[in-house]
């Protein structure tokens, strides 16, 4: 977990902090496993229509590793500038 996030907890008895901690890294692994099943389904329904082989044909296997590609790097650009606009918002208080 990122130190940041339990920058705001410092008033906060031992136990507190101990909860909170655990409460987010519960969050953050329940929005990975989101974003992850979320790539999968996305990936499968788009790329993958023969289901008379137990492997990919080349062709799928090629678009699934676009599909997740562009999946990743649009997710990290959402949080780059996610981050952005927390910087500003934080500077501006």
């Amino acid at each position: 977990m990122d130190k940041n996030m339990l920058a705001g907890l410092e008033g906060l008895p031992e136990e507190d902090k101990i909860r909170m901690s655990a409460m987010i890294d519960h969050l953050q692994l329940r929005d990975s496993l989101r974003m992850y099943n979320s790539l999968v389904e996305r990936c499968f329904n788009d790329c993958v229509d023969n289901f008379t082989r137990k492997t990919l044909q080349k062709q799928e296997e090629t678009c699934v590793m676009r599909c997740a590609e562009k999946f990743l790097k649009h997710s990290m650009r959402v949080g780059l500038r996610f981050a952005e606009l927390n910087s500003q918002a934080a500077t501006q208080d």
